[in-house]
């Protein structure tokens, strides 16, 4: 079992997916001490260096979502603090945040991106800045927070942007919107796990309700795309978890669009370094097709953290 090591589990934190990290957190507290760890829960707060030296862990398992806890900054503390932390490392964390960074590493890699534009998002007020339909996101945030879609008959760009009511940076990623199907992988490792269609109920696009609320979306696993497609993603999701330098287990989301050709265009999205980790999110599902409870899953995850990632 776990051999009596001590496992803080980070959860909670300050940013807008605290409620998000709340239910990741003590779902894999309650798994890990069922495998015999010794766990204490720490809900961060700006004292969570000081917290985690008094402590004196022998492994952080880092369950944060959003900014402080995905973007490096977490991350940087722990090495600072010489803890074996499970996800990735201060640089692939920072880099996978942000998204387009992220993307410009992925495209050299040889990953299929959407054309986009970072702009100040007071640089979209008047005209459209490209041909409609395209979407306007937060350089970083997680979660499909200010995730906004301007369909082909908008006459204006979206006010939303522009409005004191943005909570989410003046930077904003401008990208063409890829119709079709929602696709994701996990990797574990250095292995890519399998691939699951996320079929969104009721909702245009998967969205942060339609990700948290039960009947929101539904999971197929494996996704019911050709065995090519289904290779393909496979391939793509561990070529950017491994260009973006990525530690432990990542998720990439994709888009695939099938409406002109059967071959169709499939645009990967976005990494996730710091995926929801309930036994009913995307990523312990995907370990659960390949044969691993979520108590091993976690397990692994444990014994794979590190320093220096």
């Amino acid at each position: 079992m776990g051999g009596g090591k001590h496992v803080a589990v980070l959860l909670g934190g300050f940013s807008s997916e605290r409620p998000v990290s709340l239910s990741s957190g003590n779902a894999c507290a309650d798994a890990l001490e069922a495998e015999g760890y010794r766990v204490t829960r720490v809900d961060v707060e700006r004292d969570v260096s000081a917290r985690l030296a008094d402590l004196k862990p022998d492994v952080v398992f880092n369950a944060l979502h959003g900014p402080f806890g995905e973007d490096g900054t977490i991350q940087g503390v722990l090495e600072y603090l010489q803890i074996p932390y499970t996800h990735s490392g201060v640089m692939a964390s920072a880099l996978a945040m942000d998204k387009s960074r992220a993307k410009t590493v992925a495209a050299v890699a040889g990953v299929p991106v959407a054309a986009s534009l970072v702009l100040d998002r007071f640089a979209i007020a008047g005209e459209h800045p490209m041909e409609p339909p395209y979407v306007v996101k937060p350089v970083r945030e997680g979660s499909s927070f200010g995730v906004v879609i301007v369909k082909e008959d908008q006459a204006h760009p979206p006010q939303i942007v522009t409005s004191s009511e943005w909570r989410y940076g003046d930077e904003v990623l401008v990208e063409r919107y890829i119709h079709g199907r929602e696709l994701t992988c996990g990797v574990m490792g250095d292995t890519a796990l399998g691939v699951t269609e996320i079929v969104p109920l009721g909702h245009s696009f998967y969205d942060y309700d339609s990700k948290y609320a039960t009947g929101g979306s539904k999971h197929v696993i494996p996704a019911e795309i050709s065995p090519n497609l289904y290779q393909k993603i496979q391939i793509l999701a561990l070529r950017a978890h491994q260009a973006i330098g990525c530690r432990g287990v990542s998720r990439s989301d994709f888009r695939f669009d099938d409406r002109f050709s059967e071959e169709g265009e499939l645009i990967w999205l976005e990494i996730n370094t710091q995926p929801g980790m309930t036994p009913t999110s995307l990523l312990p599902e995907m370990a659960a097709h390949a044969g691993y409870t979520f108590g091993e899953f976690l397990r692994w995850m444990v014994e794979d953290a590190s320093c220096s990632r």
